[in-house]
């Protein structure tokens, strides 16, 4: 009789004994100190979409490599027309380096990523170990209490009331170790979902490395391909007399723009001063070294002969010889007044530093600046390149005073 009241007690012992003696040789309970179930399973997902995002990268970057040899039979047509030979070509080049520029950032971020990854797959092989090991010192604790633990739990009971009691707390261990032991297995899923995100975002930087090389291979290809190009337009005796007409109404061209854009920058100060804002005015600090990666000056300030049209020429700033893509700087404080191109510049940006100070940056490969935009001293505003009237990567840097050019020499605190 005693044993029908109280069946629910021993059902919850059998249920008790069932659950322990399915449960795998190396489980046993642990301490709740790790994430909940349901906030690994989360994560779980989580990380299942961060490894479909990275494969569908993978992919399309191996689907969006640049044709070069596409790309040139392209520009056959526009042989005989070199500005826009040279136009329709540095788009390709500027799309090119956008290209580099992406895997580059795409390379980082992985590399900060797997960092991450790496640091919360030891975390969570942690919490697995220290799980295990406390789930194993349960099992052995209940192993040495025996089976009759139960049992003596229950009829040790000083009344009906305690009884009951004691057999909620049974139910209640019962209900907390399946809970310990799914949270067990979520955390070894945990494990190993962050396994696999490591070993696809490894798979995915890797990728990104050989892609990055290839690009570089085809902006290098293309690079060459210009320069031939203009050195064998450039050396055509027929062409001599006609080149020369053309250097002269292409610096003319460079020099009118220019100063149309400094007419814009003055019109501009005219109407802060109607409103009574500040203009920008330049202090007389000295320069900052524009291209920090240059290697060297391959053609300084001042006049020359041109090497193959044999004219004199006079060249408005210094050219810094430095790697493509590497950091153009705003050598001083200022708006920029353009962030553009054109045909002989290529990409470039104009700096307004006041009292009728402006610097000029030629030939970038990217623009990271618009035009209105506030620098500061050092900034990044552009990258080397070879865009533009230009036979290899390198910076023209120009300064301009009232409207002339003057030596850059005289701000540059090299």
């Amino acid at each position: 009789m005693f044993f029908k009241r109280h069946k629910r007690g021993l059902a919850l012992y059998i249920a008790a004994t069932i659950f322990f003696s399915t449960l795998p040789a190396y489980v046993s309970p642990f301490a709740c100190n790790a994430a909940s179930v349901s906030e690994l399973k989360k994560n779980i997902l989580a990380k299942q979409k961060e490894i479909e995002e990275a494969n569908k990268t993978k992919k399309q970057l191996q689907s969006g490599l640049s044709d070069v040899k596409n790309i040139i039979s392209g520009l056959e047509k526009s042989k005989n027309d070199l500005a826009t030979y040279v136009t329709t070509l540095d788009k390709n080049l500027t799309e090119i380096q956008n290209k580099i520029t992406e895997l580059s950032n795409l390379i980082t971020e992985k590399e900060n990523e797997i960092a991450k990854t790496k640091l919360e797959l030891e975390a969570a092989i942690a919490d697995e170990e220290n799980q295990y090991n406390e789930m194993m010192a349960r099992i052995k604790a209940m192993y040495e209490r025996g089976d009759s633990f139960y049992f003596e739990a229950i009829f040790a009971a000083n009344s009906f009331g305690d009884m009951l009691n004691r057999a909620d707390y049974i139910e209640q261990l019962s209900a907390y170790d399946k809970m310990v032991f799914e949270k067990f297995q979520a955390t070894r899923e945990y494990v190993e979902i962050c396994k696999a995100q490591l070993e696809s975002e490894q798979e995915l930087l890797e990728e990104a490395k050989v892609e990055v090389e290839k690009e570089q291979a085809s902006l290098k290809a293309l690079i060459a391909e210009k320069e031939r190009e203009i050195e064998a337009y450039e050396n055509d005796i027929s062409n001599r007399e006609k080149l020369a007409k053309e250097y002269e109404a292409e610096i003319a061209a460079q020099t009118a723009e220019i100063k149309e854009l400094e007419k814009a920058a003055k019109a501009m100060e005219a109407e802060l001063a109607k409103a009574n804002k500040p203009k920008q005015t330049y202090d007389g600090g000295m320069f900052a070294w524009p291209a920090p990666s240059y290697t060297r000056i391959s053609d300084d300030y001042g006049n020359r002969m041109h090497p193959t049209l044999h004219i004199q020429q006079f060249h408005s700033g210094i050219d810094m010889a430095a790697p493509g893509g590497s950091p153009i700087l705003a050598a001083y404080k200022g708006v920029v007044v353009s962030a553009a191109y054109s045909s002989t510049m290529g990409n470039y940006v104009m700096i307004d530093h006041g009292n009728n100070l402006y610097t000029v940056y030629m030939h970038a490969s990217a623009l990271y600046v618009s035009s209105g935009q506030s620098v500061t001293k050092g900034q990044k505003i552009a990258a080397v390149g070879t865009t533009g009237r230009s036979t290899g990567n390198h910076l023209h840097f120009g300064v301009r005073l009232n409207g002339s050019y003057v030596n850059p020499w005289n701000y540059l605190s090299k």
